[in-house]
This record gives C-alpha cells, structure tokens and sequence, in this order.
C-alpha cells in the first residue's frame, strides 16, 4: 500500500506555472510589495524581545507568544479585542500554552486562508563563523542554500528573479520541500518570495514569505509566514545570527511517536536552522584543513579531501533517501500481528561510472527507545558496541582506525571502521560519520572494499565511489522544554539501504520481503535489548 503518494507531474507542472506568472507586471509589483513588508515584519520580530517573545528552557531557543504577536502584527476587530482581553485577565485561558506553536486561530473550514492551521514559530541567536556576505550569498543561491541545508531541504527550485542590477536588494521566488529524516512526517512543500537587503549598521536581512496570497492554491497544508535572519558582521569573519521561523502547517496526518516533536515547532525549529548553518562551516573548515591527522599517521592533504567530501555526499543522500519528499514512492510492509511499520522502496541505480545498473531496496522504520539521546547516539557510534546491533558484525572485532574530528565536538567526527572475522582477517571496512546537534543526531555508514577506500586515500574522486548509505537519525522523543529533568527518550530512524536485483517497483519476492522485515526487526531488538543494560556500550 502506497504511503506516500507520488506526483511526478505536479511540482513541475507548478513550478513552470508560477514561473511564467511571476514576471507579470501586477504579480512582480504585489510580490515586492509582500516581501518589503515581510522584511520589517521579521526585522521586528528579531530585535524586539519580552513579552512578544519567551524562553522556554535552557537551551536558548525563544516562543513566539500568539497574543502578543496578534496586537503587533494582527488586524484585530472588536470581538478579537475582546478575547484577547478575557484570556489575559482570566486563569483558564483556552489556549493550551501561551507561544504560538498551536492552534489559536478559531473555527471555520480546514482551509488555508479560512482556518489557518497550526502555527510553530521559534527564534535563535548564534555566532556563526562565516562572514556576512558569503553567508547571504550562501541563502540566495539555491545550489549552495540546498547543499548547506540538505538535512532539511530535500528539493529547491529557482522560479525566477525579480530584482535587477541597479535595484538596491536581491528578490527571488523559489519552491522548497522540508523534511524530517522519516517517512512518517509528510514532506512540508510550498512556494515562496526570497528578499536580501542591506539594512544599515553591519547588518542584512533574508526573509522568506510564502505567495499564497498573491497566487491562490487549493489544498495548500504548509506556508511560510514572514520568516527568515537578520546577519549582523562580527570581529575575526564571523556573523551574529538571529533567526526568525514561523509557519503554518497542516498536522493532523502527524502520528503519535512524533505528534509532540513537530506539533511543539521543535523538529523544524530556527534551532535547528542555525545547527545547519554551524554544521556546514565546520565541514567546510575541515576539508580546507592542511594538516589533516587520522589515529594511524598523517595523509595527504587530496586524501583527506576526498574521504571528507565523501562522507558529505553519503550524508546528503541518506538525507534525501530517508525522507517523505515528493520524489520518494514508499510502500508500506505487509503488517503482521505485533510487527513493526516498516517502509520500503526500490530504485535502479550506478554504483559504479560506467558499470552496471543495479535494482537497491531501501528499507526504514521510526520507534521510541528509552534512553537519551546522548546516550543513544553514543552507544550507536562507537565501535565497540557495533557488534551488539549490527548483525554482520555480531561477535567480531571492530575497530576504528582512523577519524577526522569535524568542529570542536569530538563525537563529530568521520571514521574509517574496520570489522575483522579474526585478528588477522579483515571482513569489511565501514566509511562512517557521526554528529550530534542539541535538536537532532545521526550516525551513517556506508560498507567499502579495501580497493575504493584506497583509491579515495589516495586522492581519487569521490563521485567515482558507489555507496549505499545505512544508519540512523535520533530526535528527542518530546520537545525539551515539555519533559522535566530531560529524560524524555529517543525517536530514532532506523535505515538500511542495500542492493536486491530480484526486486522492481513493480514486484518484490516474499524472500525479499522476509530479509528486510529480519534486518530491521532484528537491528531494533539488539538495540533495545543494548539500551536496558546500565552501560549500553
């Protein structure tokens, strides 16, 4: 049974209408118009502080309060007025909190523009190390926006560019679709004007702002309410960041492991945006190192570059791979009494330049562990307990042999791991990465042989490299600031991505369907079975 349902034509179909229709002269000047005012909407919103904003928490991320934010920015009428003075007078407040991550917008049809849906929006601070033009270049170019941000943005199209040479700010409108690394968070898609403009005292602004208004859509489930940063140019080539996210979404399709995650606005949160930009100034930091050291000597600085550079295409497709985005036809396991929800999909594909096709079958599930995600991600990267989840690897010696520290976590890293049969018979070699986030963690492998990671020590090039990225993704399993002493569990993605030429789109064999069911039934009881014992690792 489909899960997710496919729209090869759509997004382009879209895509090329709204390109064609922005450059009219009544949409161009409506669009303008619409994005001027979303800029000193988000500029308000990055500066001002209490009572529009609250912190919730440690861990510096800031709520939008829905009332506040109704007086400054709303067209309130009379009875609006009224309510917004009951619920600040009274002690019952129907509002189950007092941000804006919630449902504060009254009855009406579930209609985007009649009821509008449920609204997240959250605000972070962090110095960034990356100058304020290379990071505003970063924003408006879509290739660089979309490598930069993959484990967020599965597709970004450019649709048009409405500003010119003599205009003193830059206007694009774009398409985007954002993800969760899951299959059971529907992809959130929509259309949307970008505007970068000088605002004066070392600072830029990038907002976004969804076009709904200007080109009406039915069935639209996600739109961007003005949103976006204010970079602000720092000592020593670093930018203070203030990011601003606020959007409405359609979530009653969100299940019950994740209802919590993504309904509190955590799992898209400005947090993690900017966790997105520091990761991406770190990767590159690293591949630009000249003096790149691994445990086992010290490398060229071409072989450091490549492993480097393929570990970062092995993250961004297992991103891509893992995700609900419109391009991903998952089908749903026969469900069996007490089993576990397993998604798969088939797709042909070169491993190799020039070789042969090859049919891959990728295969994910999402569950709750009891235990942190610290320690959860602990456990899963570390090489010596991958011998008491990874059922090739079950009773072997595994090793790390090598690693590059990415940033200044040591847990962030990229690893050579190494499984021996025996002492002195090396079964596989595993490129690995690993990095944890305050918002999200993973830990991705890809299985080499001794020629491919050789030839990438060496300097080769990594597009060169067939890999078939497996692994995990771990989220808290609530939002921080709703559990108390931080012991919330874990949402963890479990994804496996391996070659089975026996199967098509069409058609998979009952032994194929029995090998993905054993590979993920079985890797999340070792799992569960590892996380009981006081020290999982």
């Amino acid at each position: 049974m489909s899960t997710n349902v496919r729209r090869d034509k759509m997004p382009r179909a879209s895509d090329l209408l709204m390109s064609v229709s922005v450059g009219a002269d009544s949409n161009k000047g409506n669009i303008i118009e619409l994005a001027i005012t979303a800029m000193d909407e988000v500029t308000k919103k990055a500066l001002k502080g209490e009572p529009l904003w609250e912190l919730k928490g440690g861990n510096g991320s800031e709520t939008l309060n829905a009332i506040e934010y109704l007086k400054e920015f709303g067209s309130l009428d009379e009875t609006l007025k009224a309510i917004i003075k009951l619920v600040e007078v009274s002690d019952h407040s129907p509002f189950s909190c007092s941000d804006a991550n919630g449902d504060f917008s009254g009855g009406g049809q579930k209609k985007l523009g009649v009821e509008p849906f449920m609204i997240e929006a959250s605000r972070y601070t962090a110095i960034v190390r990356m100058r304020p033009m290379n990071l505003v270049e970063l924003l408006m170019d879509v290739k660089q926006w979309l490598l930069a941000f993959s484990s967020i943005v599965s597709r970004a199209t450019l649709l048009g560019v409405l500003s010119t040479k003599s205009d003193d700010f830059l206007l694009q409108v774009m398409s985007a679709e954002f993800n969760l690394p899951t299959t059971f968070v529907p992809s959130r898609e929509c259309h949307f004007a970008r505007y970068c403009k000088w605002l004066g005292n070392r600072t830029w602004g990038v907002v976004d702002v969804s076009l709904e208004s200007v080109f009406p859509y039915p069935n639209v489930n996600f739109r961007r309410r003005p949103s976006g940063c204010l970079i602000e140019e720092m000592p020593n080539g670093c930018s203070k960041v203030i990011w601003v996210e606020h959007v409405e979404v359609d979530n009653d399709s969100i299940p019950p492991i994740f209802r919590c995650l993504v309904t509190s606005g955590y799992a898209f949160s400005a947090k993690r945006w900017v966790a997105s930009i520091i990761r991406h100034c770190e990767e590159q930091s690293t591949i630009m190192a000249t003096t790149p050291s691994m445990f086992y000597g010290v490398i060229t600085q071409a072989g450091s570059g490549s492993l480097l550079k393929l570990a970062e295409r092995m993250m961004r497709s297992f991103y891509v791979e893992m995700c609900a985005s419109s391009a991903n036809k998952w089908m749903s396991l026969p469900l069996t009494d007490g089993g576990t929800d397993i998604r798969y999909r088939i797709r042909d594909c070169n491993l190799l330049q020039g070789g042969p096709p090859f049919t891959t079958a990728i295969f994910t599930t999402s569950l709750w562990i009891s235990l942190s995600p610290k320690r959860l991600f602990n456990f899963l990267r570390h090489p010596c307990s991958r011998n008491k989840w990874d059922m090739l690897a079950y009773g072997h010696l595994i090793q790390e042999i090598g690693h590059f520290v990415k940033g200044e976590n040591p847990q962030n890293r990229v690893s050579i791991v190494q499984v021996n049969a025996a002492p002195n018979q090396v079964a596989i070699l595993h490129l690995q990465e690993s990095y944890t986030t305050e918002t999200v963690s993973y830990v991705v492998y890809t299985p080499m042989d001794f020629f491919a990671m050789s030839t990438i020590l060496n300097g080769g090039n990594p597009d060169n490299v067939g890999i078939l990225p497996s692994g995990f993704a771990i989220f808290p399993g609530r939002a921080p600031r709703h559990t108390q002493n931080g012991d919330c569990g874990s949402i963890l993605t479990i994804g496996f991505h391996i070659i089975d030429n026996s199967s098509s789109e069409e058609y998979m064999p009952i032994q194929s369907i029995e090998t993905i069911r054993k590979i993920i039934e079985t890797t999340a009881t070792l799992i569960k079975i590892a996380v009981q014992s006081d020290d999982p690792r």
